[in-house]
């Protein structure tokens, strides 16, 4: 007995066979069912005009047209594009092209019966000819795309419903028809002209019916597929969906599109900026382009989050010529190569910015001079840091040479260079630091604001200082690595259920930095308004619920993902602040203030500069957090060195040399390792 199993089985065995042939032997049979239905259809065309059935005899007079036909249809359908086409993706175009086909053949077959003098195809004939050999073609071509297109490749995807039902929702709903990962079943949208109808074959339903519907349907994700909604929008769907326990995804935004850096088809998590509950203050386009239209830029640190945000802000803005100084050649090849391509697609070569990308550090003397002094640099922006606080801690030398020395370094000679403007980015992590990184950074900032104070005569270079929290998606960011956690199934680990941090997007961040830089007028540290500061428990909690899961906790036995608590690492703090002291002023920008702090005057400075030369380049941990103890107000470093480098040679110091020797001769030898593999 043939049940449907096997039936499902052998319709998905010939289905994989078929789609296995090459694709000569694929187009050879459309080839041959075109000129079989062809030829059936031009017999129905005659057998519907006359009104008894042809004999032999009847056909016998017009037998040429059948043998003529097949060698017309080829060619024409070729012509029109009908064998170029992918079964299974077939749309609107390819029905235009069968119905323009299928005519061309209908109102040939008459003119060539004139030219050779037979007068006896009446438009009836032909016109039931177009009618059938349109369904015939036209119907198998359709009927084989539901077959190869989503035959059998269902039964497991799952359901979504896409949330807007206009050019975005219907493109998006038609990608994921041939995607065998999720199903349509319906579309949402506020219209109420909508509801009740059928948008290309799925239903339009009321967002008040979405929770029965999803839950009647089983749907497990809803895709928003808005690029032109705002910030507030979007909140207030993801606040309607949140409780119903579904999946959110979304489309990539307007200014993604129009970009090119994604597709209407595009689906991924929605953007935690959407769950920070802050809206982003349109730029002032004044201050955007101040010091970098028609200028030379310069950004350290090019490769990394913020440093590549900056570049694509720059080079929308036309500098004269956009300078990329970046020690790791991979994260410089991915930026150049990025910045060129958008070059190339939406500038002239006459407007085209001369972008130069330079491998080395910042902290390179002999280098960063040659550069000042071959090209006149109007603008740094000087994004070059270790600022992840755990490995800073775990290199405390690295961390001190590369955010405090090479900071250093670079703003002399762009001072010598005669720059305009010079940028430091800095962190809130350098306001009553416990950590070598944010009292590094809170050196660097001080380095700054004494350069400004040495500056005398013809000096001219405004140095300046802009502070900000956390930026989403940045090395180190907590976002990624709880996507990661919850792809992976848990459980998500959050260091104290109490620890809290600023969040801004990357694109806001430059945004603000650029405008801070065109407001400076020298010394200042600039304070970007973070807004509130987020819970990152509670953060933690909204992903999950947000990828369609539920936290495993004891209010919630049958949850899916566990959150587990490792305690503060070395050097964190549970909260985080902007201002040092309590003195702070507004700007001509909303979002950004001045924020008043003492610094040491020049000479004082740079004793400590060179001091913590000299320790950097002896390894003297100690030395280095003494010097930076003594510099930094407010800093209040771990009890124990966790340099990984000092800590090990101290344990090989207080090693007596026979028990070292003996540790080292009794390596395991090939044959151990052979028998350990």
């Amino acid at each position: 007995m043939l049940t449907r199993r096997h039936l499902r089985r052998t319709t998905l065995t010939i289905r994989k066979d078929l789609l296995g042939l090459p694709r000569l032997c694929k187009l050879g049979l459309m080839a041959a069912f075109d000129v079989i239905a062809v030829t059936l259809a031009l017999y129905l065309a005659f057998e519907l005009r006359y009104d008894e059935a042809f004999a032999l005899s009847d056909i016998s007079g017009r037998f040429w047209i059948f043998l003529l036909l097949p060698l017309l249809t080829i060619p024409i359908f070729v012509g029109f594009g009908l064998y170029r086409q992918v079964i299974r993706y077939l749309g609107s175009r390819a029905s235009v092209q069968i119905v323009l086909g299928t005519a061309t053949l209908s109102a040939l077959i008459p003119a060539i019966a004139l030219i050779f003098g037979y007068d006896m195809y009446r438009a009836a004939v032909m016109v039931n000819f177009f009618v059938a050999a349109t369904a015939m073609v036209g119907g198998s071509r359709f009927a084989m795309r539901t077959f190869f297109g989503r035959g059998g490749s269902r039964r497991h995807a799952d359901r979504v419903m896409v949330w807007g039902a206009g050019h975005t929702g219907i493109q998006l709903a038609q990608a994921l028809h041939v995607n065998r990962r999720w199903t349509p079943v319906a579309f949402i949208d506020d219209d109420p002209k909508l509801w009740g109808r059928v948008v290309h074959r799925i239903p339009c339903i009321s967002p008040q019916a979405l929770s029965r519907f999803a839950s009647r349907k089983c749907v497990g994700t809803v895709i928003l597929a808005m690029p032109s909604a705002t910030q507030h929008q979007r909140r207030a769907i993801i606040a309607r969906l949140e409780p119903l326990g579904i999946a959110i995804k979304t489309v990539p935004g307007m200014r993604e599109l129009l970009s090119g850096r994604g597709a209407e088809s595009d689906v991924a998590d929605v953007p935690i900026s959407d769950l920070l509950g802050r809206e982003s203050v349109h730029a002032d386009q004044t201050l955007l382009r101040r010091n970098i239209e028609g200028k030379t830029v310069l950004v350290t640190g090019a490769g990394g989050s913020i440093g590549s945000e900056l570049c694509r802000q720059i080079i929308a803005l036309r500098p004269q010529r956009l300078i990329l100084l970046e020690r790791c050649e991979f994260a410089l090849y991915q930026v150049h190569h990025e910045i060129s391509q958008r070059l190339l697609l939406e500038s002239s070569l006459e407007d085209r910015a001369l972008v130069v990308p330079l491998l080395g550090s910042a902290g390179n003397q002999a280098m960063v001079e040659r550069l000042f002094s071959t090209w006149q640099v109007n603008t740094v922006y000087h994004a070059a840091a270790h600022k992840h606080v755990p490995i800073v801690e775990e290199n405390v030398t690295e961390g001190v040479v590369n955010n405090v020395i090479a900071t250093w370094i670079t703003a002399e000679a762009a001072s010598a260079g005669r720059v305009d403007t010079f940028v430091l980015i800095s962190t809130d992590k350098a306001v009553r630091p416990t950590n070598v990184m944010g009292a590094s950074k809170r050196m660097a900032e001080m380095v700054l604001q004494a350069l400004v104070t040495r500056q005398r005569g013809d000096a001219k270079t405004r140095f300046s200082v802009v502070r900000f929290g956390n930026v989403l998606g940045s090395s180190g960011s907590v976002v990624p690595l709880f996507r990661e956690q919850i792809r992976r199934g848990g459980p998500v680990t959050v260091t104290h259920p109490d620890i809290t941090r600023f969040f801004m997007t990357v694109e806001e961040a430059v945004q603000l930095v650029i405008q801070a830089g065109s407001i400076a007028e020298g010394g200042e540290v600039h304070l970007l308004d973070m807004g509130e500061p987020v819970r990152i428990l509670d953060l933690a909690r909204r992903m999950i619920q947000l990828s369609g899961l539920e936290v495993l906790d004891d209010e919630h036995p049958d949850g899916s993902i566990r959150i587990d608590f490792l305690g503060l690492r070395p050097g964190e703090k549970l909260y985080e602040e902007l201002l040092i002291g309590g003195s702070v002023v507004g700007t001509v920008h909303p979002r950004i203030m001045q924020g008043n702090e003492a610094f040491a005057p020049w000479e004082t400075v740079e004793a400590w500069l060179c001091a913590l030369q000299i320790a950097c380049h002896e390894g003297d941990c100690p030395a280095i957090r003494s010097i930076l103890n003594d510099a930094v107000a407010g800093y209040q470093p771990a009890r124990e060195i966790h340099d990984l480098m000092w800590r090990t040679q101290t344990v090989l110091s207080r090693t007596p040399t026979t028990q070292i020797h003996q540790t080292t001769v009794s390596r395991p030898n090939a044959r151990d390792n052979a028998d350990h593999s």
